[in-house]
């Protein structure tokens, strides 16, 4: 990607509104189609903002369809806790090159401590009863 496929349709500066991050990370989206999941994909996010997201795709999407878009944040919560950040909206250009969401919501989850995801997972013979 060039900085100047973000430059105005006529060359000029960037008339967006919105700060334009350049954060490459692997991004998962699911394509909608009413309650059902009509394709799935990875790719890579280019640039995200408030507005909206830039990311490579497996397969051309289909603008003006709905969208859910997860990503590994690149900080830690509390520098221990992993984050992803999903992202819901809709595609609104696509291309071979990728895909241009608009974000409509967004909401960060927790992935659990490092401390928790590094620990040893209980031995083979490890049987469960609970107390009564």
């Amino acid at each position: 990607m060039t900085e100047n496929m973000f430059a105005g349709r006529h060359g000029g500066n960037e008339r967006r509104s919105k700060k334009r991050f350049h954060i490459e990370q692997e991004v998962k989206y699911k394509m909608l189609y009413g309650q059902r999941i009509a394709e799935t994909g990875t790719g890579k996010t280019l640039n995200i903002s408030s507005g909206g997201v830039w990311f490579t795709t497996e397969n051309v999407l289909t603008a003006g369809m709905p969208v859910e878009l997860s990503m590994s944040w690149p900080v830690l919560l509390h520098d221990t806790c992993p984050m992803k950040l999903m992202i819901y909206g809709c595609v609104i250009r696509a291309g071979v090159q990728g895909a241009a969401v608009a974000i409509e919501r967004y909401e960060f989850r927790t992935q659990g401590s490092r401390s928790l995801q590094q620990q040893p997972h209980a031995p083979a013979n490890f049987e469960y009863r609970p107390a009564y």
